[in-house]
């Protein structure tokens, strides 16, 4: 059995060469120099510091990759985040932040404990896609101020408060700053492809923009001095908090992380051919939110973009992620002092790139395709993204493309009479040709009884006048049996044992076979009542049938 604790970086060390080394290392410092805009700019629009998203893409970036189960995988602070960390920051405060943070890299960790990561699939795509479109058009909203160099002024954490704030505001627009993010904006969309792989062009705009505004005194708001070290790791202060007001946004942070770094593994086993392991995935995702939030980071997950730099830059193994984190580690111990002429205009002009890339427009062009249910979840999901929060707006798609789900499933569990449907059963299985004692029905079960359907067979029974002597129930149809179809069964048995009638059971197999032992159903029914064919459930009918007749007076 596999070890519980096997992270990707110790699999692929075994054989590990000097020109595995080379490659890595080049893919790690182009990463790190990609990361580098990105991590200020999320730091920022976060509602904390640039130097917070640099301290995350440095020690949760290291850890994801030195105890994921990803073999190329990048981590660090990613747009996604940027709704619920900037709810939490305007509710609740950066400290609270933190302890979001933890509570969510714990909760991380006991996922992956409990080998949940293959859980993240089940999650449907109308909502992944429809929280996905929100969080991309929330972004855009919030780097709306800095791209017109409005300076200070505060808008609120909502969408609506927002627009109506700087709506009113417009007189504050920076025209030169304008001019710089639209040049920017340009810069970014309108690189050289054969420059990108090489000269990523986000620190090209920004080294420029830095040089300008020294240079030429350019007066446009900038994000400011970031420490020239890397903090030593703290434990936040307890004293006071409302537990209970950040358990919500705990377990939003740890889903969402959830959710992205397992996308991006799969993402990145499609570039490399690879298989990424889910659960170690989440362990490292776990611990590296912890740590993240210890040196006053932000929440950390897997970076798709950054990841795709990473392999199109010929990385090898997790050791490129951690020369990702070191080589952003160099850069602010080196380069801190310049970080202050950084424009945030350029750093809005770059997440306004990202923005555009990561919404799912193409999909509100095909709604008019979709089942209208799940048309309707990916509407829900975006627009409480957007005007709500992203808590809300997870939870209640979840909880919608539940009832959904529940309700095809009740749609396609059928009842009907055994005749039927002949032509979908075994010979032993139909009624053709068989003859049927008196005071005997049989009906078959057609797919999922569960308790979204149970109440089609309390309709369809309720339709006899008279309660059969023997009621035969075939069950080589059923795929599955929930508690509710369990309890429904035992409730019929009941109410016929109470009238002196029958139930039998027609060929239960799998796992309704093994939840009605389970449940003890089997035994009550009798042995001798759970069948194997409709063929000895009806032999066994008539010898039930025959044992309720009276016995014929003796003849003289």
């Amino acid at each position: 059995m596999k070890n519980f604790f096997q992270p990707k970086l110790l699999e692929t060390l075994r054989g590990y060469r000097g020109e595995d080394f080379r490659a890595d290392l080049f893919a790690g410092v182009t990463v790190g120099i990609v990361a580098l805009p990105l991590a200020m700019a999320l730091g920022i629009s976060s509602g904390v510091t640039a130097a917070a998203g640099l301290y995350t893409a440095i020690v949760a970036g290291f850890l994801i990759s030195a105890l994921g189960g990803s073999r190329v995988q990048v981590g660090g602070p990613t747009a996604a985040f940027l709704p619920i960390v900037g709810g939490i920051v305007a509710l609740h405060g950066p400290r609270n932040l933190l302890i979001a943070t933890i509570m969510a890299g714990v909760i991380l960790v006991a996922m992956g404990w409990a080998r949940l990561g293959v859980m993240i699939k089940y999650i449907p795509f109308p909502v992944t896609a429809g929280f996905t479109s929100g969080i991309a058009f929330y972004i855009f909203s919030t780097q709306v101020k800095d791209f017109l160099g409005m300076g200070d002024l505060k808008t609120p954490a909502d969408f609506v408060g927002k627009v109506s704030a700087l709506a009113s505001h417009l007189d504050r627009v920076h025209w030169p700053t304008v001019v710089l993010g639209v040049a920017s904006l340009l810069a970014v969309y309108f690189w050289p492809e054969s420059w990108k792989r090489r000269v990523p062009a986000s620190i090209v705009i920004v080294i420029v923009a830095s040089t300008a505004v020294a240079a030429l005194g350019l007066q446009t708001p900038t994000i400011g001095e970031i420490p020239r070290s890397l903090p030593m790791p703290r434990w936040p202060d307890l004293s006071g908090v409302e537990w209970g007001s950040l358990i919500r946004p705990a377990f939003t942070i740890a889903l969402l992380a959830a959710i992205e770094s397992l996308l991006c593994a799969v993402v990145a086993d499609g570039m490399i051919d690879d298989r990424h392991d889910s659960n170690q995935e989440l362990l490292a995702q776990g611990v590296a939110n912890v740590a993240s939030a210890l040196f006053g980071g932000v929440p950390a997950t897997g970076a798709i973009a950054r990841t795709g730099t990473n392999v199109r830059s010929g990385a090898r193994s997790p050791i490129a992620g951690m020369i990702h984190a070191v080589t952003l580690l160099v850069i602010v111990l080196v380069a801190a002092p310049m970080a202050k002429y950084v424009p945030l205009a350029c750093l809005a002009a770059i997440l306004i790139s990202v923005a555009l890339n990561m919404g799912e427009w193409h999909h509100f062009l095909r709604l008019g395709r979709w089942p209208r249910s799940d048309a309707l979840v990916f509407i829900i999901v975006f627009f409480l993204t957007v005007l709500v929060d992203l808590t809300v707006a997870v939870e209640v798609g979840l909880v919608l493309a539940a009832v959904l789900f529940i309700r095809r499933v009740s749609e396609t569990t059928q009842i009907i009479s055994a005749d039927e449907r002949a032509q979908e059963l075994g010979p032993e299985d139909h009624l053709a040709g068989k003859s049927v004692p008196e005071g005997v029905v049989v009906f078959h079960l057609f797919g999922a009884f569960l308790f979204g359907a149970v109440d089609k067979l309390e309709g369809t029974l309720s339709r006899y006048q008279t309660t059969p002597q023997v009621l035969i129930l075939g069950m080589k149809r059923v795929m599955a049996i929930d508690a509710t179809g369990l309890n429904a069964i035992e409730e019929l048995r009941v109410k016929l044992t109470s009238k002196g009638r029958h139930l039998l059971l027609s060929g239960p197999h799998t796992q309704p076979l093994l939840a009605l032992q389970q449940h003890g159903l089997i035994e009550r029914i009798g042995e001798a009542n759970t069948c194997e064919n409709l063929d000895a459930a009806l032999k066994r009918a008539a010898e039930l049938i025959a044992a309720a007749q009276p016995a014929a007076p003796p003849t003289a």
